[in-house]
């Protein structure tokens, strides 16, 4: 799988937070079989895909779970 497939040409089960935004502003996540991990904006499910390591989303969502990214979402709950 490539960085800028259509999300819809990738065989998966897409899925979103349970905190996402009602307007359908959402970041939605997929496991694919060889272990990647693939992104899609939900507001535009044809659109393209990112596609990263497992170890990239790791590195990611530790950083997000210690607080480095908050400064790009002040002010929002």
């Amino acid at each position: 799988m490539r960085n800028g497939t259509p999300a819809d040409r990738i065989a998966a089960t897409w899925r979103k937070s349970s905190a996402s935004n009602p307007s359908g502003s959402c970041v939605e996540v997929a496991a694919l079989p060889d272990g990647d991990v693939a992104v899609r904006n939900s507001r535009y499910p044809n659109g393209p895909a990112l596609v990263y390591r497992r170890a990239e989303i790791a590195a990611f969502l530790a950083g997000a779970k210690n607080g480095e990214f908050d400064d790009l979402c002040s002010g929002v709950a």
